[in-house]
């Protein structure tokens, strides 16, 4: 199994965080020096901040949510239990602008 950039998997997040979506923003790389996965997790507590991507009811959310970028993290693979779809291109650019204002790049 090999998660990709845009792909929205549930992924066990530890005992505070239990289980939540999280899109993956690590960029395709077939031979990283380590085995991580960079992602950010959905959340349904909207703020209506430059941190948050409102995404609404995507089809395998139980829920309306938005993609918290502050929440940035890093998981081993073997922590996502299943994927669950694919971000929408154009949404995906909304989640890297927040990214860059969110790191200052």
């Amino acid at each position: 199994m090999k998660a990709k950039p845009g792909e929205i998997w549930l992924a066990d997040l530890g005992l505070a965080a239990k289980v939540r979506p999280v899109l993956i923003i690590s960029r395709q790389d077939p031979d990283p020096p380590r085995a991580l996965l960079t992602y950010v997790p959905f959340t349904t507590q909207h703020r209506g901040s430059a941190y948050e991507i409102p995404v609404g009811h995507l089809s395998f959310l139980d829920v309306a949510s938005v993609i918290n970028v502050q929440g940035i993290g890093s998981l081993v693979e073997a922590r996502l239990e299943r994927k669950l779809g694919h971000l929408p291109a154009d949404v995906m650019v909304k989640v890297k602008d927040s990214l860059r204002f969110a790191l200052d790049l």
